[in-house]
């Protein structure tokens, strides 16, 4: 066993199974490679007299003729194949090269002589484990290198150590996506400077005495994506990020000494932790993510589980009995989402008085702690995350020890909110006190005063009692897929002036009523079995709404939306082809329908039931309104009785029938007889003709 000394950090290895990687063949991009794109019309398109881009475009030698002055040349995503000294005349100034993503497999002593002022480096994803002692040579001419990007290259432990072992001036260091399995002892013995370091995704599964002890400066460490086991002597103390996510950590143990850490940001996430990290010296630690462990509980004196024994003589001395998070006083965001805890211990995170965001989602919790709270204990947590756990019942003084809250994720357990103490005024809204459910079997959602975000879905919430939520500043509320929910009248009453986007999909709801929602902006109904939409809706000022996958004909209040509605999704109705109405009136109020094309209407058609895309409605097949037809037939006899007479006057020729008198006029009048051979007589007044 190793003994840990300063500077490092003392690793206990146990045999391990390497992880499946993708093939050499398929090399993921280099992050250092991921800069801004540059625009490019030619294959060497200068972009300032000092930048120059020939990003993607085919080279297979490294350009010529770019003049003079250049200090930013990006050649990634090409075929060049060698860098050497006769192809890189004339680039004296060149601070920042990019050869990522080639093929590159041999670096010339001659050609890095030719960048003496070059600060960045980045050779990811290409083949330098090939040559690797010649190039390495060449590297030696770097004196003035900050950063360095060596990912994605195949490299060995030995080599990695080679290539960097006379870059003084280095800060940033990039060896990721390698098959490094071991750290060596003198692998930056000459890069004290370093300040950032990324080694993840490799095969590191032992880090040799002595290896970061040079590091005085190093602030940001990445050993993510590898195989380490234990960490039983961290001593980095200068540290401020450390990822040390999906490995097989077992057990994460501070140095004992009295020198305080600087650690801001630890993320032990995706490894096999059975207890809390042990961090008496962190006092700066800001962010802890221990998500996706095996932590069974927090309590001090727990034992762990039977079927996890750790055989390292570190444990020893490991006393649970310490409170691990006593001296956590800066913790501002906690994540123990997806471990294996029953309990929720307040007392554990009582200490923890800067704690804002705590996440115990995915968990086994069935229970709080309620022996462990004494009066007055409170949490100053703002956003809890409880969801896809066991829990039935939230006591009163769970809330009331979460002054604070204003944020509360829920869904997938088993609470059923409860009837508003005192809510007689509920039962006149439609509640009923036989159906109220027992005060210990449902958790009390009213009267939490900071509370605005509730996402309550997936339940198996059967029924809302009155008033729920009342006087609980609710912004957001999830209740949807709570299958056959029953929401009497006064079920969101106390909500009417503070509400603004309520869930109520996936219910199988057959019928909705909502309170007047008076500032509700977004309303989803999706996949319930409605037919009408809820009373009260009109006059809440909606900017979008969701009622797809339910058997509505037609939607009503359109028009007293038409000043807020901003969106609407309609598909999975049968709307009625000859009650589009709404959809007109939606098209003139400005409201996008994004779906429109997949929603159909039915319509009737020789006596069946027919169905076509509402936007390509035969509105011809629609029956007319009563009385219509009638008036038709009406009309075309007059007109055929007028063209009969017409006629009839043509074949009479010079000889006027009494009947045929002013048909010129379209007018028909009566004739006065007059005398053979005399004129006619004067025309009579127009007050005298009855028209028709």
């Amino acid at each position: 066993m190793l003994w840990a000394a300063r500077g490092w950090f003392l690793l206990c290895l146990l045999p391990s199974i390497l992880r499946a990687r993708a093939s050499p063949e398929t090399k993921p991009s280099s992050p250092l490679c991921q800069q801004p794109p540059l625009t490019n019309t030619s294959p060497v398109s200068p972009q300032s007299p000092t930048k120059v881009s020939c990003k993607g475009v085919g080279l297979r030698k490294f350009p010529k003729g770019l003049g003079q002055g250049i200090k930013y040349l990006e050649l990634s995503n090409n075929f060049i194949q060698n860098l050497s000294g006769s192809n890189m005349p004339g680039f004296g100034q060149l601070e920042y090269l990019d050869v990522c993503s080639n093929q590159l497999e041999s670096v010339s002593a001659t050609a890095l002589a030719e960048l003496p002022r070059l600060r960045s480096l980045l050779l990811g994803s290409n083949h330098l484990d090939r040559n690797y002692l010649a190039n390495g040579e060449a590297f030696h001419l770097l004196r003035n290198i900050e950063v360095l990007d060596l990912s994605v290259n195949s490299l060995e432990s030995h080599m990695a150590s080679w290539y960097i072992s006379n870059l003084t001036s280095l800060r940033v260091l990039d060896l990721s996506g390698n098959t490094m399995t071991k750290l060596l002892a003198g692998t930056f013995r000459n890069s004290p400077r370093l300040r950032q370091l990324d080694l993840s995704n490799n095969y590191i599964m032992e880090i040799q005495e002595g290896a970061f002890e040079p590091l005085e400066e190093l602030e940001v460490l990445n050993l993510a994506l590898n195989s380490l086991h234990c960490i039983s002597g961290f001593s980095l103390t200068q540290l401020r990020v450390l990822n040390l996510s999906h490995n097989a950590l077992e057990l994460f143990s501070e140095e004992e000494g009295e020198e305080p850490y600087l650690l801001r940001v630890l993320d032990l996430s995706h490894n096999r932790l059975l207890y809390f990290p042990d961090l008496p010296r962190a006092h700066d630690l800001t962010h802890l993510n221990l998500s996706n462990n095996l932590i069974a509980s927090l309590l001090p004196g727990s034992p762990h589980p039977r079927e996890f024994v750790l055989p390292y003589k570190e444990m020893q001395r490991f006393n649970r009995t310490v409170r691990p998070v006593a001296a956590l006083t800066h913790m501002a965001d906690l994540d123990l989402s997806n471990n294996r805890l029953e309990l929720f211990p307040f007392s554990f995170f009582h200490s923890l008085g800067s704690l804002h965001s705590l996440s115990l989602a995915r968990n086994c919790l069935q229970d709080v702690a309620r022996e462990s709270v004494t009066n007055g204990t409170e949490l100053s947590v703002r956003s809890l995350d409880l969801h896809s756990n066991a829990l039935r019942v939230l006591p009163r003084w769970f809330f009331d020890s979460l002054p604070h809250l204003e944020s509360m994720d829920l869904g997938s357990n088993s609470l059923q909110p409860c009837e508003s103490q005192g809510s007689d005024q509920g039962r006149d809204l439609g509640g009923d006190s036989h159906t109220s459910a027992p005060r210990d079997t449902c958790t009390p959602f009213y009267n939490v005063p900071r509370l605005k975000h509730l996402s309550l879905s997936k339940n198996n919430i059967s029924r809302l009692q009155p008033r729920a939520f009342n006087r609980t500043p609710l912004l957001s509320l999830d209740l949807s897929g709570n299958r056959d929910l029953s929401m009497p009248m006064g079920a969101l009453a106390g909500l009417e002036l503070s509400l603004q986007e309520l869930s109520l999909r996936d219910n199988q709801m057959d019928e909705a009523a909502l309170p007047c929602l008076g500032t509700l902006r977004a309303l989803d109904l999706s996949g319930n079995h409605l037919s009408l939409l809820p009373t009260g809706l009109s006059c809440s000022p909606l900017e979008s709404l969701d009622v797809r996958n339910n058997r509505l004909q037609a939607l009503g209040t359109v028009r007293s939306w038409s000043h807020s509605l901003r969106a609407v999704a309609v598909a999975g109705n049968p709307w009625s082809c000859c009650s589009l109405g709404w959809l007109d009136a939606l098209r003139a109020a400005g409201a996008a329908v994004p779906d429109l094309r997949q929603a159909r209407c039915v319509f009737q058609e020789r006596g069946r039931n027919s169905s076509a895309r509402i936007t390509d409605t035969p509105r011809w097949v629609c029956p007319q309104p009563e009385g219509t037809a009638s008036l038709a037939l009406l009309v075309a006899l007059m007109g055929l009785s007028l063209l009969g007479a017409w006629a009839f006057c043509l074949l009479r020729k010079g000889r006027k029938a009494p009947g045929c008198a002013g048909l010129e006029s379209n007018r028909v009048g009566v004739s006065q007889p007059h005398p053979k051979g005399q004129g006619p007589t004067e025309e009579r007044p127009p007050d005298s003709i009855t028209k028709v």
